[in-house]
């Protein structure tokens, strides 16, 4: 006769005790859950993206967009605002080897406190607009990158309420555009798609260390 207590009791799911077996158990859970909401991501549209914020960082993550443009082969164009003076890394690599897949235009002269003028940095401010509002409606260009245009919209160089106008109203419903700049207005980040806000934790001006190329310009 056989004992009850000779009957092995039912066990339930055995647990993994292996750190390389838990944790490839964890990550297919992720996975699983990740699928589950990509799946429901299937809508496409051209965005309104802003970099902001006080840390390094904005105008380099908007090229790196561009050279990501670049590589799929999607038309995309620049329109520096301020620093459209300065000979930067960025500008000599569209201009010597990209030029057919993306137009640059430097339409600043120089950071305000270099120019010290506020109407030229007006008629420049207001120019490298007018050539933002004509590549951003050509339907060729899927990105167009407006590098420092917040820094011209704090100057009250152009108004906040036509550039947001304009980009709800008239930008291509497919058409990419990133509008960099530390102080970005409230209005432009209500109507953004991505914003993006870099903090500043620590900077090499503050030891004494100027710019330097490839990691400033």
């Amino acid at each position: 006769m056989t004992d009850e207590h000779d009957i092995p009791a039912e066990s339930g799911p055995e647990k993994v005790t292996d750190p390389d077996a838990r944790h490839a158990q964890k990550m297919a859970k992720k996975k699983a859950a990740r699928d589950k909401i990509m799946a429901t991501k299937s809508g496409e549209k051209g965005l309104v993206i802003v970099h902001t914020g006080p840390g390094k960082g904005k105008s380099s993550s908007g090229f790196g967009m561009i050279l990501r443009c670049i590589a799929h082969g999607m038309p995309c164009a620049v329109v520096q605002f301020i620093k459209g003076a300065w000979d930067t890394g960025e500008r000599r690599l569209i201009e010597g080897h990209f030029s057919d897949l993306c137009q640059f235009h430097a339409m600043g002269e120089g950071f305000t406190w270099e120019t010290q003028d506020r109407a030229r940095d007006i008629e420049m401010a207001r120019k490298g607009w007018e050539k933002a509002k004509e590549l951003i409606r050509d339907p060729k260009i899927r990105f167009v990158l407006l590098d420092e245009i917040n820094i011209a919209l704090r100057y009250d160089y152009l108004p906040i309420d036509e550039v947001v106008a304009f980009l709800r109203d008239e930008k291509p419903a497919l058409t990419h555009v990133c509008l960099t700049g530390r102080n970005a207005k409230d209005e432009l980040i209500e109507l953004a798609d991505l914003v993006t806000e870099m903090t500043l934790v620590k900077h090499p001006f503050r030891s004494g260390i100027k710019g330097q190329p490839g990691v400033e310009f």
